[in-house]
């Protein structure tokens, strides 16, 4: 019996779960399911014969020495800060491993002893980083195999809600870690390249600079742009390329009402409030507004973002409740801890609700003397709180990779993107069967 060990439990790893114990007999497989809550991990597995679940502490170095010493191959999905402590114990144990966070600067220094090792180290193989990875370099490699020259590469990835559930006027719901999509953007100017000329988008403009991008059947989504795309020049091969864009997709309207959040101030997770377990989530935007004893909120808000009366992000504010007199009743809480507490009270889904997640590509280039372009979509629709669109294009992508390494199909050593033939063929092979494909369009280039 080969055994497959997995760490962490949560949301994103259901589909994996129910994957790889799906495929456990006819593979010869037993799974460990390990989490610091054995009751989760009990529950994630159910009544499976050739499966158990352990309590485990990342931290606890003995034993995970021992876990993995005694696996075939390791699964981290833990925090991306976590998994350089699996690895390690990995590369000493020459076990492979497959994660499907950013892969870390720490995680980037192994590559040489992971090598020396003979270890597989397999990241960003979830859906955004992952599934964009594969779906990308299918399509450039065959760009490149006719030819073609790149001209433009753009893409853009959207957690969201599905239409069917969409009954609020952000046309928005949390579908994954809510306090990312808070911070989203924070950590410094987001770069891309734009014919040929270096762009940077400050946090206090990103959220005004969006293009709209239509998909068939699913209507019309806005895009802003997304950390550092200048660093996918090299891991794509595509260094010489005029443009490269990277970003995020939210329905029409989303990014401008967002606008008033940072304007405001309230995504700084820097420093923390006074008085903010008895302040209201009126006197909570009230604090940040001038004073004037005799305008109103509201009135003071408009003023200040010149935004009219009837505007519809008014009707967006007021509908989260931003102006009633509800109490915080969050201990020493930063502006960003208090926004993420207002908005989960109204963006989190409905037991009834499907979640939905988007990506898009466009590709520009010039072949035998001609500029076209491709453009590529996929959507993919949640079938329940456990089996949602996230933890299906996150699972399913990284049981098929463990599954291709255990039998031997990818043997590079080393630590890896998702961005050779032989790792994106076969996986997204086995996604469209799942039903996660993409639909592709080529079409006379437009340009930027």
């Amino acid at each position: 019996m080969r055994k497959i060990l997995v760490i962490g439990a949560g949301r994103s790893a259901t589909v994996l779960i129910d994957y790889l114990l799906k495929l456990s007999k006819a593979e010869n497989w037993t799974l460990t399911l390990a989490d610091r809550s054995v009751e989760l991990a009990q529950q994630k597995i159910g009544t499976a014969s050739n499966a158990k679940a352990i309590a485990f502490d990342v931290n606890d170095a003995t034993k995970c020495a021992q876990l993995v010493q005694g696996s075939d191959i390791v699964v981290s999905m833990l925090p991306a800060s976590m998994h350089t402590k699996v690895a390690e114990a990995c590369i000493v144990h020459q076990k492979n491993m497959v994660t499907a966070s950013y892969i870390s600067d720490e995680m980037r220094a192994l590559d040489e002893k992971a090598k020396a090792a003979g270890v597989t180290i397999m990241n960003e193989i979830g859906v955004d980083p992952g599934i964009d990875h594969l779906s990308a370099m299918k399509v450039l490699d065959n760009i490149k195999d006719q030819g073609g020259k790149m001209l433009q590469f753009e893409s853009f990835t959207g957690g969201l809600v599905a239409p069917e559930s969409d009954n609020n006027p952000w046309n928005y719901k949390f579908t994954w870690n809510p306090r990312n999509v808070v911070l989203a953007g924070n950590g410094g100017a987001v770069k891309f390249i734009q014919e040929g000329k270096y762009k940077y988008i400050p946090y206090h403009q990103l959220f005004r600079r969006t293009e709209i991008i239509t998909i068939d059947d699913y209507g019309r989504f806005e895009g802003y742009a997304n950390r550092d795309s200048l660093k996918y020049r090299e891991a794509y091969h595509l260094e010489d390329i005029p443009t490269i864009y990277r970003g995020t997709l939210r329905r029409p309207g989303f990014c401008r009402a967002w606008d008033v959040f940072v304007k405001l101030g309230l995504t700084d997770d820097s420093y923390k409030l006074e008085n903010s377990e008895e302040m209201t989530y009126r006197e909570f935007i009230n604090t940040f507004l001038a004073y004037n004893p005799h305008d109103s909120v509201e009135l003071k808000l408009m003023h200040y973002l010149k935004i009219d009366q009837d505007d519809e992000i008014m009707e967006k504010l007021k509908w989260l409740g931003i102006f009633d007199n509800t109490v915080v009743g969050l201990k020493n809480a930063s502006p960003a801890e208090i926004l993420l507490h207002i908005l989960e009270q109204k963006w989190q889904l409905d037991p009834q609700d499907k979640d939905m997640i988007v990506m898009y590509h466009k590709f520009g280039f010039e072949l035998n003397g001609k500029q076209r372009q491709i453009t590529s979509s996929m959507v993919v629709k949640g079938e329940d709180q456990s089996h949602t669109a996230m933890a299906k294009t996150v699972g399913l992508p990284v049981g098929i990779c463990t599954k291709l390494i255990l039998n031997g199909e990818i043997s590079t050593p080393g630590v890896h993107l998702p961005l050779a033939k032989e790792v994106y063929t076969p996986i997204l092979e086995e996604l469209a069967v799942n039903g996660i494909e993409f639909q592709e369009k080529e079409e006379a280039y437009i340009g930027y």
